[in-house]
């Protein structure tokens, strides 16, 4: 596919630079720059685990002083034993 597009002067002679430096044609550097733009895109809007796809959201509720996140430890090994208790054998 035949594709134009108007280039400043020092775009231009970027890529004539960069072609010449690598034995490429103009195209040929145009194709690489706009594939690692591409990955480089791809792979910021993918989060990378889901804490980071959730950070605008955490922190960002109001317990109402409840102090929700102290001694979680001990209220889930609670919580485990009553839930093991109720269990029948």
């Amino acid at each position: 596919m035949t594709f134009s597009i108007r280039l400043d002067s020092a775009t231009e002679r970027a890529i004539v630079r960069l072609a010449r430096q690598r034995g490429q044609t103009k195209a040929a550097v145009v194709r690489e720059a706009l594939a690692a733009y591409e990955a480089v895109d791809q792979s910021a809007r993918r989060p990378a685990i889901a804490a980071e796809a959730l950070a605008p959201f955490i922190g960002a509720a109001d317990s109402g002083g409840s102090r929700r996140s102290e001694n979680t430890g001990t209220a889930f090994a609670a919580l485990l034993k009553t839930t093991r208790a109720r269990r029948p054998r």
